[in-house]
């Protein structure tokens, strides 16, 4: 075993204001420091590693620099934000990281105040940081305002929405962009991080505002100002285009030099109005695997930090309802040459790869992009092809008007691919998919359905691609029961469910990934169990059926219970003037911390021994016709 690493400039950093405290040729040991530990803590508790080690020298000369949390500094997504959390106090909690009442993956604003926005989602941090600015300037509060936002962030229409308003704007908005992917290398050098200085100092500041006031005046020689100046930054910069939307663009530096760091935030920090600072990073810096494979590092799970190996934690076997619906993807496109895969920037986390190399032509990653993602498929069903979104639950919100107007107006043939639907666990509430089926049922010609086991996945999405209109078929995360998947794909009768163990007096009502363990509480109250597989058109017919032959009705569904699956069975009840005795057990009516998959359904009494109780509990209320228990 390997002796354990020393941190002595680290432990003494509580605080930021005690990081300010330090010389300036403290930082870099300071930085080498913060990366040793990061690597070493989450090798323990898994979670989002390469983007933080790069950006660990930026971390520091930010808040160095900067007066945080009274200066506002927002994260965008927030995968880089532990080595900020380390350094704002909370350093000797991070062996909680994203376990049940420990720290959150993601800032919080009720967290720490150092965490001024809380994120999750990608593309958020402009707006947000240009509307703290606005605040500010309305109160009359002298502050910076930064936003950090990465290179794939910046594919979203939302960032440059949120930039096309700054730019017209005067407020005090600094834009850092973490710049680890683009091909701009040769532009990161000792020439250009000198010209970083030279144009984010006073001197071409002031140069530059006083010429334009001078020249302004003949406009002839004005634009011939204006396109030198252009032209001559254009030699050592990679584009205009910031300075158009209205930003001092200055960059790009290298993220990993301290010195041209500190001096450069130095210079913007003096400086008034919207900039805009590119810092070229190299993502899973210092930690060789993470460099060599930053996809694989960028959401890890326990590894041995000497090799980067993974640790066991499961006994799992089998594919996960991802690979599921990869493998399938791939079959389906063999078998019909107009099916189209999409993806907003989550290849391999909705199962792509594979179909990505073997359908290059007809594979389409539009970025994170989830509302144009969700249009172009539209566009693709109108000229005939039959697209197919894989995309997570909780990102199919941010297309929710693309979906209604572009898809399901128009009856478009398009198969939603739901990844990650229900309980997902460590990320928390920003990455849970506990909402999907509630907005998705009241959309008239969405086609839902919801698979019990791995199986019923691969038989369900094939259901979805030959429906002649807009389809879902949502999914959790990881594996399902283990059964054998045929190779042979059948269409399911369209609304219709099936019982899978007779019983009396109780009947359970399972929606997707619930019927392990509806049948587990069927077989010890002797219940009846229904595998409902679609929620969007219902089995009418058979919810009538049971509902006539038992006393109590429960609905089991891992989505909110407020306008769910058990929602649209009450539904069915009332407009057949049924009064059976009903529970619907479901997701609360509240925004769930994270915890692993099984804490969090234990916690909604999504379990054996939860159900068992809340039935238990109900019996004793003989009086009540229809309750909700969430």
């Amino acid at each position: 075993m390997p002796p354990e690493p020393i941190f002595t400039l680290l432990e003494s950093i509580d605080d930021p204001i005690q990081l300010r405290a330090l010389k300036e040729n403290q930082l870099q040991t300071l930085s080498n420091e913060l990366r040793e530990f990061l690597i070493h803590s989450i090798s323990n508790t898994g979670g989002h590693l390469a983007a933080g080690l790069g950006t660990i020298e930026l971390t520091v000369a930010l808040h160095y620099v900067f007066n945080t949390p009274d200066d506002r500094l927002v994260w965008d997504v927030g995968h880089q934000s532990y080595p900020h959390k380390i350094l704002t106090g909370r350093r000797k909690q991070m062996n909680s990281l994203r376990q049940k009442d420990g720290l959150a993956g993601f800032p919080r604003r009720d967290e720490s105040p150092y965490d001024t926005f809380g994120v999750g989602h990608s593309s958020t941090s402009i707006s947000a940081a240009l509307g703290m600015a606005l605040a500010s300037k309305q109160k009359n509060e002298d502050r910076n305002v930064i936003a950090v936002i990465g290179d794939g962030a910046m594919t979203a229409g939302m960032a440059f929405e949120a930039l096309n308003h700054a730019g017209d704007l005067d407020a005090n908005l600094l834009v850092v962009l973490n710049d680890n992917d683009m091909s701009i290398s040769q532009n990161v050098g000792g020439l250009s991080n000198h010209l970083a200085r030279l144009l984010s100092g006073k001197f071409y500041a002031s140069m530059r505002e006083g010429s334009k006031k001078v020249l302004s005046n003949i406009p002839s020689v004005w634009e011939l100002a204006k396109r030198t100046e252009e032209h001559v930054k254009g030699m050592v910069v990679p584009s205009t285009l910031f300075e158009e939307l209205g930003f001092n663009y200055i960059g790009p530096i290298d993220g990993h030099d301290m010195d041209t760091l500190v001096k450069t935030l130095r210079n913007l920090r003096n400086l008034k109005g919207p900039r805009f600072l590119h810092v070229v990073t190299k993502k899973g810096k210092g930690f060789k695997p993470a460099e060599e494979d930053p996809c694989t590092y960028h959401a890890i799970g326990p590894f041995h930090p000497e090799s980067g190996k993974l640790k066991k934690t499961s006994n799992a076997t089998g594919p996960s309802y991802t690979e599921v619906f990869g493998n399938w993807l791939c079959d389906m496109a063999r078998l019909d040459q107009r099916l189209v895969g999409i993806t907003p920037a989550m290849r391999e986390g909705s199962g792509l790869v594979e179909f990505s190399e073997q359908f290059p032509d007809r594979y389409y990653d539009v970025g994170i992009a989830e509302q144009h993602a969700v249009t172009l498929a539209g566009g693709l069903a109108c000229e005939g092809l039959k697209p197919v979104v894989a995309i997570y639950s909780t990102f199919l919100q941010r297309a929710y008007d693309q979906l209604i107007h572009d898809v399901a107006v128009q009856n478009l043939p398009v198969l939603f691919a739901i990844d990650r639907a229900g309980v997902v666990g460590p990320d928390g509430a920003t990455h849970a998919g506990s909402f999907d089926l509630s907005y998705l049922r009241c959309i008239p010609n969405m086609m839902i359905m919801a698979p019990a086991d791995e199986n019923e996945c691969r038989q369900m999405l094939y259901t979805g691609f030959k429906h002649q209109g807009p389809s879902a078929v949502r999914y959790p995360r990881g594996q399902g029961s283990g059964v054998e998947i045929q190779s042979k794909m059948t269409s399911l009768p369209i609304g219709k469910g099936e019982i899978r163990h007779k019983g009396k007096s109780i009947a359970l009502l399972s929606f997707g990934c619930m019927l392990d363990t509806a049948l587990a509480v069927g077989q010890q109250l002797n219940a009846t169990v229904a595998n409902m597989r679609f929620v969007k058109p219902l089995d009418e017919e058979l919810i009538i059926h049971l509902a006539n032959k038992h006393d109590l009705l429960v609905t089991l569904e891992d989505n909110v219970v407020l306008g769910g699956a058990g929602s649209a069975i009450n539904e069915v009840l009332l407009a057949n003037n049924l009064s059976t005795r009903t529970i619907n057990i479901g997701l609360p009516d509240t925004f769930q911390e994270h915890g692993s998959r099984s804490e969090l359904l234990a916690d909604a009494g999504l379990n054996t021994d939860g159900i068992m109780s809340r039935i238990e509990e109900f019996r004793q209320q003989p009086l009540a016709k229809h309750v909700t228990l969430a």
